[in-house]
C-alpha cells in the first residue's frame, strides 16, 4: 500500500507541468549513447511516448555521428573536425545522407512506432523543409547553415497529430545537399517554431565549470565567461552556441541533458530540480 500511495505521489508531482506544457512544442534533439545503448534507445521511446499521451508536442531532429563514422572507415574515408563541426567532402556527404535520412531516421521512427507513438521520420530536403548555404565558403565543404526553415511542413505534422522525426539533411539553391549539424538544425527548427523548450540529449551532465561540476543555470553573461576561461570548448561550442540562438529567437529555455541517464528527458521537464543545465 505504501508503495502504491509513494506512486500516486509521484505521479501527482508531475501535474504541474503537464498542466503548463500541454499543448507546447518541444523541439528534442536525440544523439550521443541514448542513440546507442538498447536501453537507453527505448526508454527514450517510451518518454516520448508519454510527451505525446499527455499533450506535448514534440519535435526530434536526430544526430549520428557514432555511426556515420562507422561507415566512413567501413569504406575508408578519412573523417575530420574542424571547430567541433564535421568536414563533409562530395563523398562523405553521400555517406552522410545514407545514414542519416536512409537507417538512422527510420529506426528511430520505427522503434517509436513500436511502442505506440505516430512518428514519420523525415529529411529536411522533403518539400524543402531546411534551405542551406555553404558554412564559411566551405571551410567545411558540404556542411551548410541553414537559411530558411518551412515550418508549415512540420506544423502539418503535428496536426495530425503525428510526431515527426527530423534527419539534418537541408538543400541548397542549387539544389545540392548539405550536411547540418544536429545541434544547430535542432536550434534553427526550435526558433522558427517559436517552440516552448529545446532539448539536447548528450553524453554528459550539462555544461560543466572548469572544476567539472554542472551549473544548473546559465545566461549569455556566464556562457561567455565559460568560453573565455575555457570551460566550453571544442564540440560543446556549437551546441553552446545553438541554445544562445534559440533564446534569442524567441524559444522558451534551452536545456542539455545526459541521455545516459535513464528517462532523463522526463527528470528533466516533470521535476522541480531537473537533472541537466537550463539557458534562458
Amino acid at each position: 500500500m505504501l508503495k502504491s500511495i509513494r506512486t500516486a505521489e509521484i505521479i501527482l508531482s508531475a501535474l504541474p507541468y503537464i498542466q503548463k506544457f500541454r499543448d507546447e512544442i518541444f523541439v528534442i534533439k536525440y544523439g550521443g549513447a541514448a542513440q546507442i545503448d538498447e536501453k537507453l534507445k527505448n526508454n527514450f521511446a517510451r518518454d516520448i511516448v508519454l510527451l505525446q499521451l499527455v499533450g506535448i508536442k514534440a519535435v526530434i531532429v536526430h544526430g549520428g555521428g557514432k555511426k556515420i563514422n562507422s561507415f566512413l572507415e567501413r569504406l575508408n574515408l578519412k573523417s575530420e573536425f574542424i571547430d567541433g563541426l564535421r568536414v563533409t567532402d562530395k563523398d562523405a556527404m553521400e555517406v552522410v545522407e545514407m545514414t542519416l535520412s536512409g537507417l538512422i531516421n527510420k529506426e528511430i521512427t520505427s522503434l517509436l512506432n513500436k511502442h505506440g507513438a505516430r512518428a514519420i521520420g523525415i529529411s529536411g530536403k522533403d518539400d524543402n523543409m531546411l534551405k542551406a548555404k555553404s558554412l564559411d565558403d566551405g571551410k567545411y565543404g558540404f556542411v551548410g547553415e541553414i537559411t530558411d526553415v518551412n515550418e508549415n511542413v512540420i506544423l502539418t505534422i503535428i496536426n495530425d497529430g503525428l510526431i515527426p522525426v527530423i534527419a539534418p539533411i537541408a538543400i541548397g539553391s542549387e539544389y545540392e545537399t548539405y550536411n547540418i549539424n544536429a545541434d544547430l538544425c535542432a536550434s534553427a527548427i526550435a526558433s522558427k517554431l517559436k517552440a516552448r523548450k529545446v532539448i539536447f540529449l548528450s553524453d554528459i551532465k550539462g555544461v560543466l565549470d572548469k572544476d567539472e561540476k554542472l551549473i544548473s543555470k546559465l545566461n549569455e553573461t556566464s556562457i561567455n565567461e565559460l568560453k573565455n576561461n575555457g570551460a566550453i570548448s571544442g564540440g560543446m561550442i556549437p551546441k553552446i552556441d545553438a541554445c544562445l540562438e534559440c533564446i534569442k529567437s524567441g524559444v522558451g529555455a534551452a536545456h542539455i541533458i545526459d541521455g545516459k541517464i535513464p528517462h532523463s528527458l522526463l527528470l528533466e521537464i516533470f521535476t522541480d530540480e531537473g537533472i541537466g543545465s537550463v539557458i534562458k
